[in-house]
């Protein structure tokens, strides 16, 4: 899905993690999400850590569920975030998105970042981690050093933002320079701001393989 070709329907949306992350979602919301997810063929439907027993409850296997962990600042300890992560997936999870250790980013202690996302990692070894690095906070050279931090932690994709920091969403630039570093070692996550379906066709020309959307609907029915 490169160019000027339009891509089909399910092919976006196989690309898609349909995301509903607001803190006062209800039950009934999120079961609505994930019925979402399972009429396009989303790649997964993304909840905050409480709502997976719902989730997975409404999916029965038909959508995968992706909790966020360390959310939304990735402030916490590294143990606790290995036993969230660890409870989500007990609580049926398939996919984790957690935040890295920003405040280590912002002192260059990669090592640091690195050893954070290394102990979710443990924690959770068989399922697709992806490492959020609030992309908009850092110029060319700290993100490149937090794609390779997240990458020697274990991470299976770099994510570019949480869609909750001040800083900013996603953006074209950063998409293009993590996949430039991370290569083939692993893929890349694009979310915060993608509102409309050029925006996300930008972002998949640019490396994403992932997008982390909540405005799914709108989107793929301008596929109409």
């Amino acid at each position: 899905m490169t160019g000027d070709r339009e891509p089909t329907r399910a092919a976006l949306a196989a690309l898609i993690d349909h995301t509903l992350l607001r803190p006062e979602a209800t039950s009934a919301e999120v079961r609505d999400a994930v019925t979402v997810a399972i009429r396009f063929g989303c790649a997964s439907v993304c909840v905050q850590p409480a709502m997976v027993p719902v989730a997975v409850e409404s999916a029965v296997g038909r959508v995968p569920v992706c909790a966020v962990v360390g959310f939304p600042h990735g402030a916490n300890l590294s143990e606790t975030k290995a036993v969230e992560a660890s409870g989500v997936v007990a609580q049926g999870a398939r996919e984790v998105d957690m935040v890295a250790d920003l405040s280590a980013l912002a002192d260059s202690d990669y090592s640091a970042v690195s050893s954070d996302v290394a102990r979710v990692r443990a924690a959770v070894p068989h399922v697709v981690l992806k490492v959020i690095l609030e992309s908009a906070l850092w110029n060319g050279a700290q993100l490149e050093a937090a794609c390779d931090a997240a990458l020697a932690g274990g991470a299976d994709f770099v994510k570019t933002s949480t869609g909750f920091h001040p800083s900013g969403g996603a953006s074209t630039a950063a998409v293009s320079l993590m996949s430039e570093r991370v290569g083939g070692r692993a893929r890349v996550k694009a979310s915060g701001g993608i509102r409309d379906l050029s925006t996300a066709m930008e972002m998949i020309d640019a490396g994403a393989s992932r997008l982390g959307l909540s405005a799914t609907e709108s989107i793929l029915s301008e596929l109409d």
